[in-house]
């Protein structure tokens, strides 16, 4: 039943998120029902009309309604973006930094003195970048309010989508010393002090002699911070198929459930010794998420592995799949968005898939021998996670690290050790007794590890990448798979029927996608910082002008991907392209005014009276890419406003797509 329920949380949440629900029309639904809902479990019999179960199901779907919009509903109010405010924020969060900035994540508590909710991103540049803010400060910022903007370029990742189904809608940017100002005392928050413990444990770590690389894994491991990997690491752990291993989550806190549950076994023979045994187990796992820092993930894997553990107290293993179905009822009706992470999604999937699909393989074949055994098993759960996550895995990051279960088979029988070497180790750094002698074996544990996932990454051969993988594929993919898995295990023709369907699905797809980009022709004004480029796309070619072609331009690689590009060559950038019947301009430094342009685009800033041209030109549309100085383009922005003139700016707006166009 839970897992029914769960399934209706999930509509609500995705229904509730995307049509923009608000809440209060959820609620009052839900207690319209509810006197119905009374009288239905009143009156439930067997062969009765099923009046309770559909109520029950239009209640939790009501319900994920309710909660997605308490989740996303603020009440900034926007008037002008372009006047300064005074706002006072709550650093909840602190996203990665970079090289110029630093990030956070805020609640907004007052809005020019007023009450108000919402949440939005800090950026801390210029002078701010060195800036000491930590969560659970209290700010007085004074600032505009920014939209977040959308992709600059086609097929990238699109940061405003990201936020928006984080619930942020909105970013400061902090450049001056006088914009903002932080409080005394502020008030704490469990969350807080599980960072500055972090921090704490870390700045501990930093006085043994951990190799740079190795600390940085450490940190990952153990703690679940990242910030400190290197590039080439990282990408290292990703092509090997090990990436999972760097991100606290449901494998660590699952191997810590099984080495819990080892070591306090003894408590079993004393009186109400599962009992004891239970909630020992539960603070256990609890006390690691709080000293890794209580992040999104961990939080999911613990409250996922706290339901496990019940269910392992009152030896109930069959309903497996209804605990899964719980924890993850439970975890979004408190945080509904978390449906939307990538990281939430891979684990129930990965999870799921172990469950299910990790019996069927051990039925299949149980060797003898304990050694092929127990590789085998382990081999089987990598087997299984690969194929709950690998549509998901195509979809987001388009590549397949085929060499994924060599790295599996050598670290994960081992993660166990490198985890309790690692808590050993955090312990008696705090209580300043960790021996050296511990810290050196901890060190050459981790550098082997790394340069065993580095030698399996540069196995190139095995690495499948830039595959193309949509989210209509990514459905046929599951179905294949769920298919597939049935078909192999109890196989019968309506089953390989199934699969034969998926397959001719997926050629039908891509077909009838090869056949739309043969007849597609498009052209598209990108967004390059210090440079101008003009895509031609018609079919499955691709032209690129660019004001400088030998730079690199690293978004094209995504595009090539998601349109199924066969030739890509770069040219030139011109002045005059034609299409459909109207031209566009491009006008350079130089300056040469044309002496007609349905649309013109403005690049490298050139020093013309735009006032004198639009009267002139009349065109239907004025462009400023990234090639052009900020002020210039406040200026013609101005021009185009007096005129009535619509100015798209790619470093506001993004890209600009023309229509497309069938070829001829």
């Amino acid at each position: 039943m839970s897992i029914q329920l769960t399934i209706c949380l999930i509509t609500g949440i995705v229904g509730g998120f995307y049509l923009n629900i608000p809440p209060n029309p959820a609620l009052i639904f839900i207690l319209s029902l509810l006197p119905f809902f009374y009288l239905a479990s009143k009156r439930r019999t067997k062969q009765g009309p099923p009046y309770f179960e559909l109520l029950a199901i239009l209640i939790v779907t009501a319900v994920g309604v309710f909660v997605t919009g308490l989740s996303t509903t603020n009440t900034i109010k926007v008037t002008n973006m372009d006047t300064t405010q005074f706002w006072d924020l709550k650093v909840i969060e602190a996203l990665k930094p970079t090289p110029y900035s630093k990030r956070f994540i805020a609640n907004i508590q007052f809005q020019n003195g007023k009450p108000t909710k919402g949440k939005v991103v800090l950026n801390l540049t210029g002078n701010h970048s060195g800036s000491t803010v930590i969560v659970d400060d209290e700010i007085v910022f004074i600032g505009r309010l920014e939209e977040i903007p959308p992709p600059r370029n086609p097929h990238t990742f699109d940061y405003k989508g990201f936020l928006a189904k984080n619930g942020i809608e909105y970013q400061f940017r902090a450049k001056n010393e006088g914009q903002l100002r932080i409080k005394d005392r502020p008030t704490r928050t469990l969350y807080g002090f599980a960072i500055e413990l972090r921090d704490h444990i870390i700045s501990k770590l930093e006085k043994q002699k951990f190799g740079s690389d190795e600390f940085s894994v450490i940190q990952a491991l153990i703690l679940g911070k990242r910030d400190a990997i290197s590039t080439n690491t990282f990408d290292d752990y990703k092509d090997a198929g090990a990436i999972h291993i760097l991100a606290v989550s449901g494998l660590h806190v699952g191997i810590l459930l099984l080495l819990l549950e080892f070591l306090l076994s003894p408590l079993e023979y004393i009186p109400k010794g599962k009992s004891i045994k239970l909630i020992l187990l539960i603070l256990l796992l609890w006390s690691y998420a709080f000293v890794a820092g209580l992040s999104p993930s961990i939080v999911r894997a613990v409250t996922m592995f706290s339901f496990f553990a019940y269910a392992m107290y009152l030896n109930r293993p069959a309903n497996s799949f209804n605990i899964l179905g719980l924890s993850m009822f439970f975890i979004l009706l408190i945080h509904p968005l978390f449906l939307f992470q990538v990281g939430f999604q891979m684990s129930y999937a990965a999870v799921f898939a172990i469950i299910w699909i990790y019996p069927k393989l051990q039925r299949f074949w149980y060797p003898e021998n304990w050694f092929i055994r127990k590789s085998w098993q382990l081999l089987s759960v990598s087997i299984s996670a690969q194929l709950g996550v690998l549509p998901l895995s195509l979809f987001y990051f388009h590549q397949f690290p085929a060499l994924f279960f060599v790295s599996n088979l050598l670290i994960v029988p081992f993660l166990g050790i490198l985890l309790g070497m690692g808590i050993l180790t955090i312990v008696l750094s705090l209580l300043e007794l960790v021996p050296q002698h511990l810290v050196i074996a901890y060190d050459f544990l981790i550098r082997q590890m790394n340069s065993l996932v580095s030698w399996i990454a540069q196995q190139e051969g095995f690495i499948f990448r830039n595959i193309s993988f949509d989210a209509f594929q990514m459905v046929l993919g599951y179905i294949l798979v769920i298919a597939l898995v049935n078909a192999l295990s109890n196989g019968n023709f309506k089953r390989w029927g199934l699969v034969a369907i998926a397959i001719i699905g997926f050629h039908i797809h891509g077909i009838s996608f090869l056949l739309l980009v043969q007849n597609e022709e498009q052209l598209i004004v990108g967004h390059q910082t210090k440079n101008s480029i003009v895509l031609h796309q018609k079919g499955s070619n691709l032209n690129i002008y660019a004001g400088q072609p030998k730079n690199e331009i690293t978004w094209i690689k995504d595009f090539a991907i998601a349109e199924h590009l066969d030739t890509i060559l770069y040219h030139p950038i011109g002045n005059t392209y034609l299409f459909n019947n109207r031209s566009l301009y491009v006008m350079d430094s130089l300056a040469i005014y044309p002496e007609q342009a349905d649309y013109l685009m403005l690049t490298y800033s050139p020093k013309i009276h735009l006032d004198r041209l639009l009267e002139q030109l009349h065109p239907k549309l004025v462009i400023a890419d990234g090639s052009n100085y900020k002020s210039s383009i406040r200026r013609w922005k101005e021009s185009c406003q007096k005129k009535r003139i619509p100015f798209h700016n790619t470093s506001e707006k993004g890209y600009l797509s023309f229509v497309s166009m069938k070829g001829q």
